[in-house]
């Protein structure tokens, strides 16, 4: 069974930065799409972004791009994510989800998630 989890959260202020990581067991890594979504208290989980399995080709939400780097070790079935120059809005659980799918999306319809890292962004 797929199992991943997250690792990495913590509080910052404004401007920091913090590397989240998603560890995966189960399967072998490099056949899964895997994504970073997150959701703030009162708002619904968005997708952050996504590295596809093949050739690690990565999209990012807009809110994100330029800030936040993806990134996947397969030999450590870790997936990383960098995130900089972080703002109160960046304030959220963040999550990894997985699938052995060839095309990355940020469509909240994964079948495989972990249990998330909290992100806190506060001065």
């Amino acid at each position: 069974q797929l199992q991943l989890v997250e690792s990495g959260g913590g509080f910052v202020h404004p401007g920091g930065s913090l590397r989240l990581s998603c560890a995966v067991s189960g399967y072998t890594l490099k056949y899964y799409v895997i994504a970073w979504f997150r959701q703030a208290p009162g708002k619904e989980r968005e997708g952050v972004s996504c590295i596809r399995a093949s050739d690690a080709s990565t999209i990012y939400a807009d809110s994100v791009k330029d800030r936040f780097t993806i990134s996947r070790d397969n030999a450590k079935q870790v997936v990383y994510l960098q995130m900089n120059n972080l703002t109160p809005e960046d304030t959220a659980v963040y999550y990894c989800a997985a699938d052995p799918v060839h095309l990355c999306s940020l469509v909240d319809k994964y079948n495989n998630w972990g249990q998330g890292t909290q992100v806190t962004v506060s001065s």
